[in-house]
């Protein structure tokens, strides 16, 4: 039985030795030490998220704030019925300026079930946007749309 030990591991040091074994698939160690990367996107892409909020009917208010690091842009709107939400002043051409304009457009999401109409303070809702310092180089205006009127202030 010596012998036959000793021929059983003299063939174990024979067979790792050899770079063939090594590197097949017979080898236990190599089972599952080859990665690769896959993408889970679709060919085409992903598809872009819709914004389906509407503009808000009138812009009542706009104020532009200074701040120690830009400005602080706040608006009021007035909409139909009470219960609108997800407020947003959202950024036209990725907010760079047009012709030495920032405009956000004043959006908001519709409630999800019928709501009444009641006073006019229950239907104000208000948004704003901190404009850092560097992007506000170049800008003479700041312009906010609404879906009947925008509101705008120049400096």
């Amino acid at each position: 039985m010596h012998k036959s030990a000793l021929a059983a591991l003299a063939l174990v040091l024979a067979v790792s030795a050899c770079g063939t074994v090594r590197d097949s698939r017979l080898n236990p160690l190599n089972w599952f030490s080859r990665e690769s990367t896959e993408t889970l996107a679709p060919a085409g892409g992903w598809a872009t998220d819709i914004d389906r909020r509407a503009l808000v009917p009138v812009v009542t208010e706009l104020e532009v704030i200074p701040t120690t690091g830009g400005a602080l842009v706040q608006a009021a709107g007035l909409t139909e019925t009470q219960g609108w939400w997800d407020v947003e002043l959202r950024p036209i051409n990725r907010g760079r300026p047009v012709d030495d304009a920032l405009i956000y457009e004043f959006v908001v999401a519709a409630p999800r079930s019928a709501t009444r109409v009641s006073t006019e303070a229950s239907r104000t809702v208000t948004a704003g946007v901190k404009i850092p310092t560097p992007r506000l180089q170049g800008v003479r205006r700041i312009i906010v749309r609404g879906a009947q009127n925008q509101r705008s202030v120049t400096r």
